[in-house]
């Protein structure tokens, strides 16, 4: 809230209209809520697209009088955009100070169809009654300059894309130039998809892949026509600071910013660098709230912002028609009653002790509302506290999750250790004591193999002997003397003529 209302309520509530999300924030905090409700102690705020107003700069001659600046705008807006004469358009201008012209004042003026705005806010007024602020979004961006998010001077370039609509603003020396539409917000952006893809996909497929797939590592059919999605989307882009920088005689532009709605893994400024070969960064600011985890929309961020701001440092373009109405004692209703109370009072104010009584009844009254903004105030701390506690929690079970996870780790990584420290000796040892029994009875091994399968041990010995009585009397004496402890199998015994040997596979199963 503004200083001139911070007094007056204790939370803010942004309204993104299209899609009908709310923001609650109170002190620092800021989290969306499905149900919001009126109150009285609530400063609401919301905002129009680019598609719903007209924008254009006018010049109004320096000698027309203060008083009747909004009747020479709202005439020359008429004539020179060639406006339906039979719509009552709301208008809503801020001055440009950036020419120097003797003769002319220049005026960024924002026009609207009031039925855009009573269809567009007629359900979101059911719900929360009044809505203090209607500001066209790309004004929300000074916000940025006043907190010194963006500190510098240069000629700065924003774009932002959301379900259905999606802008381009140029703001220079932290003042706003200039705000276009741009025909590739999500929804139109996956008809474009479709139509480059060749097959219809459903749109939530179509979000997720925009907002979860990470185009530099992703082997999805779908990268190729993305890219092209954006490539097209950079040209067009490229095509409007090409008219803008001859339109307002921009030299160049020092820096672009781009985001979404939707947070997205692929980073699209990094595209868009490469492309305009101009300094691009994620529009993203660290604004100072506190979340519970949650993904603010940027709007929304600054619409919050924007209520913090005095109002000579922000832009006042209003188009709400949802305001609240006066306190009771300044209608003239309010005025009236208010006198015929008072006339009552002195017709019947005879008795001093009716008028003692009244007067402690009042002083009660204004101790109890004392101690009522008291326990409020309270009450908010303790919420924020409560908040903080929750926060930390949940990075505390994190923390817990994590060191549970290495320590699985590393007990995995023993367990290996200890097989290869056991095993492998055991493994050794049987080759060992086999090998001598080979030997005693002049068979020698070409190969042996150890394998496990199913819990089940078997060591395979590929055998040469030059006779095959010696083969067989070996089976014989290893049956013999290790019986109970291994079982051994030999199917056949082959004879080589070439080499003149006997070759044998004998297993060995340890049991």
């Amino acid at each position: 809230m503004n200083t001139s209302t911070q007094h007056s309520f204790s939370s803010v509530l942004s309204i993104n209209p299209y899609k009908e999300t709310y923001f609650s924030g109170i002190s620092s905090f800021i989290t969306e809520t499905t149900s919001p409700k009126f109150s009285k102690d609530q400063f609401v705020i919301s905002y129009i697209s680019t598609k719903e107003f007209i924008n254009a700069q006018i010049a109004i001659s320096k000698n027309i009088p203060e008083e009747d600046l909004f009747d020479a705008i709202s005439n020359k807006a008429y004539d020179e955009l060639a406006l339906d004469q039979a719509v009552e358009y709301k208008i809503r201008y801020i001055e440009s100070f950036d020419t120097l012209d003797e003769e002319n004042r220049y005026f960024h003026v924002f026009i609207v169809d009031p039925l855009d705005i009573t269809n567009t806010f007629i359900k979101i007024v059911e719900k929360v009654k009044y809505i203090d602020v209607i500001i066209p979004s790309p004004l929300l961006i000074k916000s940025l300059y006043t907190k010194e998010l963006i500190d510098s001077n240069g000629v700065h370039c924003f774009i932002y894309i959301q379900e259905n609509d999606a802008f381009l603003t140029i703001y220079g020396n932290k003042e706003f130039v200039y705000t276009k539409s741009l025909k590739y917000s999500l929804v139109e952006m996956h008809e474009r998809f479709c139509e480059l893809y060749g097959e219809r996909i459903e749109y939530n497929e179509f979000i997720r892949f925009f907002s979860k797939e990470n185009l530099k590592e992703t082997t999805s059919d779908y990268k190729e026509f993305f890219i092209r999605l954006y490539k097209e989307l950079f040209a067009n882009i490229n095509d409007i600071l090409t008219y803008a920088k001859r339109a307002f005689d921009i030299e160049k532009f020092e820096h672009v910013y781009i985001g979404a709605q939707l947070p997205t893994v692929t980073k699209l400024y990094e595209m868009l660098e490469v492309e305009l070969n101009i300094k691009s960064s994620e529009f993203e600011f660290d604004y100072g709230f506190e979340t519970e985890n949650e993904y603010v929309d940027q709007l929304h961020a600054l619409m919050h912002i924007y209520t913090t701001l005095p109002k000579d440092e922000i832009y006042e373009c209003n188009f709400t028609d949802y305001r609240r109405p006066p306190k009771f004692i300044k209608r003239e209703s309010g005025k009236l009653i208010i006198l015929i109370f008072a006339s009552f009072a002195l017709a019947f104010a005879y008795p001093i002790t009716y008028w003692i009584l009244t007067y402690v009844q009042t002083l009660q009254e204004d101790l109890l509302k004392q101690e009522y903004k008291e326990i409020h105030n309270i009450k908010i701390t303790r919420e924020a506290t409560i908040k903080n506690r929750k926060a930390d929690k949940e990075k505390s079970l994190k923390l817990l999750a994590k060191e549970k996870t290495e320590y699985s780790e590393k007990k995995n990584t023993l367990m290996k250790i200890h097989e290869v420290k056991v095993d492998y000796p055991m493994k050794a040892k049987l080759l060992t004591m086999f090998t001598k029994n080979l030997n005693k009875y002049g068979v020698k091994i070409e190969e042996a193999k150890y394998a496990e399968d199913n819990k089940t041990k078997i060591l395979t010995f590929y055998l040469v002997a030059n006779n095959d009585r010696k083969i067989t009397k070996l089976v014989e004496y290893l049956t013999k003397i290790y019986e109970g402890k291994y079982k051994f199998i030999l199917e056949e015994i082959v004879f080589d003529e070439k080499t003149n040997k006997y070759f044998s596979e004998l297993k060995v199963r340890i049991l």
